[in-house]
């Protein structure tokens, strides 16, 4: 990537022109891979595993810090890696004009030639380098305990497309998602603040696991055409868009009624309850899938409603459990 940073001073014109359009293209493409949209999954489990860490401890903001820098640089390899199966595949490429979005259809920097293969694999091969070395030094100066859950991560999220696991294209995708982005990432930012990990940790997270893995359920089926042809068998092209419609909806009411029980499962106090904001959202985004699972442009409406409910989920649950 340090070759982009280099001013072409030796080129004519028509090179420094052509080296120019390179240079954009691949921070465009970077840029995608970063995705900050996808990104809000994991900064939102990792709010709510901080916001219960304080009340605990006074946060280590140093850690945290790092924290966020290990799983964000895991994100931006996970992405990179996927791009190349998904293209190899053919299930970015298979996807119609028609049914895209911008929360599905992959981040298309092969397809779009933003990216050449080289740069896409060096991208892939840095960020989970980054992210590794980032994990083993919070895990020898912080928590050895910190390892096991980040050789978790980063196995989940190179095996998520790639082989010989492939979970996406084999109905496990939306189960490890659920586990990454809520209990896997939310203990794990609690445990490198306080050294342990708490029930409540456990109940809340997987519950804000839950509402994340219907973020992914609905974006995978304005890709159901393409990931069908592909053979991606996603749980939405096993089931069918229509009863993978219902299952979305039964899986939000999962999440929300664990939020209702916290205070007396987990014996929280009862500001968790302000993630109740995310409710409406989600409400909204389960009638609409209902109504029209198999039209993008009705879905696209739902996918935009799914993020908000989680971000709100996990924004008021967290804020809340600070109240006492």
């Amino acid at each position: 990537m340090s070759l982009y940073l280099l001013v072409p001073i030796f080129l004519d014109s028509y090179e420094q022109r052509r080296w120019q359009a390179l240079r954009k293209n691949f921070w465009i493409g970077f840029w995608r891979l970063a995705d900050p949209k996808i990104s809000l999954a994991s900064f939102a489990s990792m709010f709510l595993g901080a916001c219960l860490a304080a009340t605990a401890l006074p946060l280590d903001w140093r850690w945290l810090g790092l924290t966020i820098a290990g799983i964000f640089a895991l994100e931006i390899a996970k992405n990179a890696s996927g791009e190349i199966v998904d293209f190899d595949s053919g299930a970015d490429l298979g996807v119609a004009p028609q049914d895209r979005s911008p929360f599905s259809g992959g981040k298309r920097v092969l397809v779009d030639r933003l990216l050449t293969r080289r740069e896409t694999i060096g991208i892939a091969a840095t960020f989970y380098l980054l992210a590794i070395l980032l994990g083993l030094f919070i895990a020898t100066f912080r928590d050895p305990r910190v390892l096991a859950i980040g050789m978790i991560g980063v196995a989940c999220a190179y095996f998520y497309h790639s082989p010989p696991l492939k979970l996406s294209y084999r109905g496990l995708g939306e189960i490890a998602v659920a586990l990454c982005y809520g209990p896997l990432i939310c203990a794990g930012t609690y445990l490198v603040q306080t050294g342990t990990v708490a029930a409540e940790v456990v109940w809340l997270s997987t519950a804000l696991g839950l509402l994340i893995g219907a973020f992914l359920w609905v974006n995978e089926f304005p890709d159901y055409s393409a990931d069908r042809k592909s053979d991606k068998r996603t749980l939405v092209v096993r089931l069918g868009r229509k009863r993978a419609s219902y299952i979305f909806a039964f899986g939000i009411l999962i999440s929300f009624v664990m939020l209702l029980a916290a205070p007396f499962v987990a014996r929280l106090s009862l500001g968790v309850w302000l993630g109740l904001a995310g409710l409406p959202f989600a409400i909204f985004a389960a009638f609409r899938l209902l109504m029209a699972p198999e039209s993008t442009t009705r879905i696209v409406p739902a996918q935009i409603a799914t993020l908000l409910a989680f971000v709100l989920f996990a924004l008021g649950t967290g804020a809340g459990a600070l109240i006492r």
